[in-house]
């Protein structure tokens, strides 16, 4: 049994270390203190930029354990030496995705026994919310209550996740999909552009993460990350885009039923994607999160969507 690591916080593991969540939260972990196990899969095969990304880690502090998900011995003994599993494989369909490869991690811990904490890869819209989401995007959602039944359902001590949009996805494109590249001269604006959005800096979501491991508040909660300061509106952002750039773009707006048609000659991750978009600036997923009520209030201090945007602009 994993036991209390540096001056008392818990022990982690990492599952998918290398991934675009998993990179920071390995530094988060690591930054706030805690000793930091990222799992090593021999799939790894030639990936050389994940492996030394791997080598990085273990330079920084890290330490590597190699386990498999087609190893149920190996994924057991890799949790039995920690006190807290934090899970980050890709859930999006346009990189990989594996969020049900998660049933072979519950069974793990499930019978190590020893998890005070399992934080399962979610960080985006709170799946228990979205039961009428869209095809084909709903998949990414019903895998994700799936798993969340295996936990429940084996008494697993957890911490749910959510982030609503990642700031470099969102912020730098102004929200547009296809691409990270902000528009130069024209950009589509979805319906009126006044649905409330969460941009989230994904460093302030694995710090936010981090802070909620050994956290008793968190303990079998959904925490809801949503700083004040970051909820803004699309037409709010390209303001902000607009007044960095000095120029003014040409705003083209897109009904539901318009935006929801350019499915139609999309590949099946793009629609996904579409589906995703829809709930954010259509449905305004924002307007359910304010009534919730399981928010754990932490004093961190945010990178606020105005400097995000700096940021991308200087860079």
């Amino acid at each position: 049994m994993g036991e209390s690591g540096k001056m008392g916080k818990s022990k982690v593991v990492i599952v998918g270390g290398t991934g675009y969540i998993g990179r920071r939260i390995v530094k988060a972990s690591l930054a706030q203190g805690h000793t930091t196990h990222v799992l090593l899969r021999p799939q790894i095969g030639l990936d050389i930029d994940k492996f030394q990304m791997l080598l990085s880690f273990k330079e920084e502090g890290a330490r590597l354990v190699e386990a498999s998900f087609d190893d149920h011995r190996s994924l057991v003994d890799a949790v039995k030496e920690v006190d807290v599993v934090i899970c980050t494989m890709s859930g999006t369909h346009f990189r990989s995705h594996n969020i049900l490869l998660q049933r072979k991690l519950v069974d793990a811990i499930k019978e190590a026994g020893n998890i005070k904490r399992f934080i399962p890869s979610e960080f985006g819209m709170d799946p228990a919310r979205m039961g009428h989401a869209l095809e084909p995007g709903r998949v990414t959602f019903d895998e994700k209550m799936e798993i969340r039944k295996g936990i429940e359902e084996a008494n697993i001590p957890h911490t749910y996740i959510s982030a609503n949009c990642f700031a470099g996805y969102s912020c730098p494109n102004l929200s547009q999909l296809g691409s990270v590249l902000p528009p130069k001269h024209k950009l589509y604006i979805y319906g009126d552009g006044n649905a409330k959005v969460v941009y989230m800096d994904e460093d302030d979501v694995a710090t936010y993460t981090m802070k909620t491991i050994d956290d008793p508040r968190a303990l079998n909660k959904t925490i809801y990350l949503r700083p004040q300061e970051n909820i803004l509106t699309q037409r709010e952002l390209v303001a902000i885009w607009e007044k960095l750039n000095g120029k003014k773009l040409e705003k083209i707006s897109l009904s539901a039923d318009e935006f929801l048609a350019s499915m139609k000659d999309m590949d099946y991750a793009n629609q996904v994607g579409v589906a995703h978009y829809y709930h954010i600036f259509y449905n305004c997923e924002w307007c359910e999160m304010q009534k919730s009520s399981d928010t754990l209030i932490t004093a961190i201090r945010f990178l606020l969507t105005v400097y995000i945007m700096d940021i991308f602009f200087y860079q």
